[in-house]
């Protein structure tokens, strides 16, 4: 089923590449980098200006593939720098903060010698992408946060930007003590807009990895990474996104002003990326080009 899923939506993406463009984006690479206990395993294809992708809590940079191949056709490099304990990445994984982890995405940039990027941090990775235009704004032209929480919500809300019960959710698709029943269900809440498909995701979850970026991201302020320095933002935004709903969707935009682009994403939950890959990709595309020629 996941099989014949991704051969439609790279038909779906290919169908919608300019004319212009050829059908070929060359091959996927894997670098190893590594730097006293820690290696770092880098997805690259493309050339051209570089696009960093950062996946989800608890999975991996594989879940790409289908966007990075059109953003590849035209004519970005993208690079996909996989978290420790995926892939090949490796080091310590308890007591880290959202710092260590940029500082991870940093060292492959640095390794790839590929000067300022923009970088698109998906749901979680969306605070990664934030600290690291913040720690080493040298390394980002440009953030794309795609269906990603603000981590605050409107002045005077009494409401936490992520409640108990969506937390639940998030969390329960990676706990493999869970039936499949159950993660379906809660892929479906938290994850997934009507009329899609959730068992695309019901496999490449890595439980102890989600546990290392959920102390991370619970053991740093969220000021630390809020503003991403002073980079321009893309918000790209799911419309049917319960994690990130509609009532805090401007959040960002009104606290940190023109810097901020709102794009939204129709027919689509907080997954985003198999659900419109096309779509999400010509706006990723989009805002990069704006800023690669500023």
């Amino acid at each position: 089923m996941k099989r014949i899923f991704t051969l439609l939506t790279f038909s779906l993406i290919l169908g919608s590449t300019s004319p212009g463009i050829a059908a070929d984006a060359g091959p996927v690479t894997h670098d190893l980098f590594k730097h006293d206990d820690i290696q770092i395993e880098v997805l690259s294809q493309g050339k051209g200006p570089t696009i960093v992708m950062l996946p989800s809590l608890g999975r991996s940079g594989e879940d790409y593939q289908a966007t990075s191949e059109v953003l590849a056709l035209q004519g970005f490099r993208v690079i996909r720098p996989q978290p420790r304990g995926i892939g090949r990445s490796e080091g310590p994984m308890d007591g880290l903060n959202m710092h260590a982890l940029a500082g991870d995405v940093a060292f492959a940039i640095d390794q790839e010698k590929a000067g300022s990027v923009v970088v698109v941090g998906h749901a979680f990775g969306n605070f990664v992408g934030r600290q690291l235009a913040a720690d080493r704004p040298d390394l980002v032209k440009g953030v794309v946060l795609a269906a990603a929480s603000a981590g605050k919500v409107p002045p005077g809300s009494q409401e936490k930007p992520i409640g108990p019960e969506m937390r639940k959710a998030i969390d329960g698709p990676s706990d493999m003590s869970l039936s499949e029943e159950q993660r379906l269900e809660d892929l479906k809440i938290a994850f997934f807009a009507p009329g899609h498909d959730p068992k695309v995701w019901l496999g490449g979850w890595n439980e102890k990895v989600h546990h290392m970026e959920s102390y991370a991201r619970e053991h740093t302020p969220v000021d630390d990474y809020f503003a991403a320095g002073a980079a321009p933002i893309l918000d790209l935004q799911a419309e049917d996104d319960p994690v990130a709903p509609r009532r805090f969707s401007g959040v960002l935009k009104s606290l940190l002003g023109d810097r901020v682009t709102i794009v939204v994403i129709p027919d689509a939950s907080h997954a985003l990326f198999p659900e419109q890959p096309a779509a999400v990709a010509d706006a990723i595309g989009a805002f990069a080009n704006r800023v690669f020629a500023q």
